[in-house]
């Protein structure tokens, strides 16, 4: 598709969260950067009753709020805004779609061309009825044009719901149509570790199991569940971040070097790490998995309520807050190497980074420093502090031969000295351009839950465990670091 395709984007639940704090001003960003495709039209649709003034004052008040660039002048939001319109109704109902046609029909007119971009900003609840009306509507066949379809996770809550779902997308909308959104792979620092990977010679050599001792994944946060407490009783930490964003981030450290970096290449590589998974033996759980729920306790120096106190969650629920998993890919780069998983809420620091920690050197020849040397440590830091380092051992100035860890440190707000675009924007701008190389494939979803699911299933049928078991503030359950532990690691804790 050229940059100068004109495009209609239809986004269903526009009266939500995401789409006020998150899609409006990516998109707004992006025709703000010139770089949004023009001309241009988005179409928003929600139950809630309102007309296009009153939503586009909605949306002026979020991009103001959320946005990353805020507007130069009124004049140049005006312009945005004539594209944006409301068609208010049930997303449910076939009486909507009717409307949607005939708004898409007077746009496209103008336009002069029908390339249409649906969005379900919805409950996953509704991505069925949809799927299902814009089927049978004929908006997702105009024939004028391209249509693709944009799905938030979660992407089902097993295995077979996550079959499911893609075989109702499939009813509708071919693969090549559907590109599942998983925002952590829109961050600038995530789509770097493909370019630290197989841009720099200088890593290849020492990427696999001869020189890495294991990898740490972490993605902790310092909230709660906030006003998620109901959505959070029926997901979880497993269901929440490590089906989707922990498996990703494994991914694209442990996969092979595409032939070429386009959406297929790209995908089946990452599809090919799923496979050589090594599947969970439930009933080495214990060895394998840790779960979590956090309790009173303070953070950032203020206290705050454990789980089971937070609105919408049960007085004894057993929904993990914490999840920490030992992987191992069997493949004749990593065999040997663990992979440490863990992502939690009510953690210290809110964090995700990738920890790769190298074996020691074979030898010590500087005996007279007693405490020896750390093993050197590549850390790649995905939020908040986007960057590097690296730790090197270096000798302390002196007369006596004293080793000292020295890290080498690189961060991407400092060299390039601009504020990277939201994930969103650039997950937006691949959809409208028809590049899906940081989307989900429906394989490799469906493979992520076949690896969870004993999990989930193993979890569900033992003894209820005895949550809360560990304070919120902490690093989680003391059980996740006998998990590294046996393994002779430790956690980095940032």
């Amino acid at each position: 598709m050229s940059v100068d395709d004109p495009f209609s984007m239809i986004i269903f639940g526009a009266s939500g969260d995401l789409a006020r704090r998150k899609l409006i001003p990516a998109l707004w960003s992006l025709y703000a950067a010139r770089t949004l495709p023009e001309p241009f039209a988005i179409v928003c649709t929600a139950r809630t009753d309102m007309s296009d003034g009153e939503f586009r004052t909605r949306m002026r008040e979020s991009v103001g709020e959320f946005a990353r660039l805020h507007p130069p002048s009124e004049q140049v939001w005006e312009r945005f805004a004539a594209a944006l319109c409301y068609v208010p109704g049930d997303p449910t109902s076939p009486d909507l779609y009717p409307r949607l046609e005939g708004r898409l029909g007077e746009i496209e007119a103008k336009l002069g061309a029908a390339n249409r971009l649906f969005y379900c900003a919805t409950p996953p609840s509704l991505y069925d009825d949809i799927v299902e009306h814009l089927g049978t509507s004929g908006l997702a066949h105009s024939g004028k044009g391209w249509t693709r379809i944009i799905v938030e996770k979660p992407f089902g809550r097993d295995l077979a719901s996550a079959r499911a779902l893609n075989q109702q997308l499939a009813s509708v909308f071919s693969e090549e149509q559907v590109y599942r959104i998983d925002h952590y792979l829109g961050k600038e620092t995530v789509q770097n570790i493909l370019v630290l990977r197989f841009a720099n010679g200088i890593f290849e050599p020492v990427w696999n199991r001869n020189h890495v001792a294991h990898v740490q994944i972490t993605v902790a946060e310092t909230i709660g569940v906030e006003t998620r407490g109901s959505y959070y009783e029926e997901a979880g930490a497993l269901r929440d971040m490590m089906q989707n964003h922990l498996l990703q981030l494994l991914c694209l450290i442990a996969m092979e070097p595409p032939v070429t970096f386009d959406a297929d290449p790209v995908r089946d590589e990452k599809n090919k790490v799923m496979r050589a998974l090594r599947p969970i033996d439930p009933t080495r759980l214990d060895q394998i998995a840790v779960r979590g729920q956090y309790g009173p306790g303070f953070v950032g120096g203020r206290r705050v309520p454990g789980y089971r106190e937070e609105k919408g969650v049960a007085p004894n629920s057993m929904t993990e807050t914490y999840a920490a998993l030992r992987l191992q890919v069997d493949s004749w780069r990593w065999a040997g190497v663990p992979f440490f998983l863990r992502t939690g809420k009510r953690l210290p620091n809110r964090v995700s980074e990738i920890v790769i920690r190298f074996h020691r050197t074979p030898h010590m020849i500087f005996r007279r420093d007693p405490a020896g040397v750390d093993p050197n440590v590549l850390v790649i830091r995905i939020q908040p502090d986007e960057g590097l380092d690296l730790t090197v051992a270096a000798k302390k100035p002196g007369p006596a031969m004293m080793l000292s860890p020295v890290t080498l440190d690189f961060k991407y707000g400092e060299v390039f000295g601009e504020e990277s675009p939201e994930a969103y924007e650039r997950l937006l701008l691949d959809a409208i351009n028809g590049d899906a190389t940081l989307y989900a494939r429906g394989d490799w979803v469906e493979q992520a839950w076949a690896l969870l699911d004993p999990v989930l299933t193993a979890w569900g049928r033992t003894p209820d465990p005895s949550f809360p078991n560990y304070e919120a503030g902490a690093w989680g359950p003391t059980a996740a670091d006998a998990l590294i532990a046996r393994d002779g690691g430790t956690w980095r804790n940032p």
